[in-house]
């Protein structure tokens, strides 16, 4: 489960053209981070393609991410994570549990979108943008590696539209080899989510058994 909840939260080939000074690096970032902060609604669709540390690619998994500030639901095939900007709800489908705790900071920089996103500001070293050709469009390519030796990256290189400054794609490489490629392939700002809408309903999870690790 962690290396999928590692790679979302979180919840995204590339070729290298020209480079631009290096402290556009933060501008660019800064610009893609106020597009998911300034909305009321995000929606998204990815697809998350897990490598292990023996080189092993796993079958592709789609998901569907829903965020409003710091609060996010992220659907996917076998988990679905509630975050309501206090308790978090781990949704284990094949066991029909679901486990309840009130994560970290960093352990919510590890899983939702917008947090991942902002970690730039802190605790990383951006490399200069490079220019690549990412699922069809013109990006920047800014690589991230983490300054402290206790994070569980070793690098994250994120993948922006010049156009639109969205996220393409973010492929992050863990300390332990793993690595996980997230492609985003619908987002869309437009939406006006409901609070309740980021908080497990355990009345819609038939017979689920609920684990408190509050």
């Amino acid at each position: 489960m962690k290396k999928y909840i590692l790679a979302i939260a979180a919840l995204l080939t590339v070729s290298t053209g020209f480079a631009q000074p290096a402290a556009n690096a933060r501008n660019i970032l800064d610009k893609a981070y106020s597009t998911y902060e300034n909305s009321n609604g995000i929606k998204m669709t990815f697809n998350i393609t897990t490598t292990d540390e023996n080189g092993t690619a796993y079958q592709p998994q789609k998901g569907t991410a829903r965020v409003k500030g710091n609060k996010f639901k992220i659907e996917m095939p076998t988990i679905d994570t509630w975050f309501d900007g206090k308790t978090q709800w781990v949704l284990m489908k094949d066991l029909n549990e679901v486990n309840i705790s009130h994560p970290s900071n960093e352990e919510i920089a590890s899983i939702s979108p917008l947090a991942l996103l902002s970690m730039y500001k802190t605790g990383f070293t951006l490399d200069t943008p490079a220019s690549g050709i990412i699922n069809g469009k013109n990006a920047f390519v800014i690589n991230m590696s983490p300054t402290g030796s206790k994070s569980d990256f070793k690098k994250i290189s994120v993948g922006i539209d010049k156009k639109t400054n969205s996220v393409l794609q973010v492929d992050i490489t863990l300390k332990n080899g793993m690595r996980n490629k997230i492609d985003i392939n619908d987002y869309n700002t437009n939406y006006n989510f409901t609070d309740t809408e980021f908080i497990f309903n355990k009345d819609q999870h038939k017979g689920v058994e609920v684990v408190d690790l509050r």
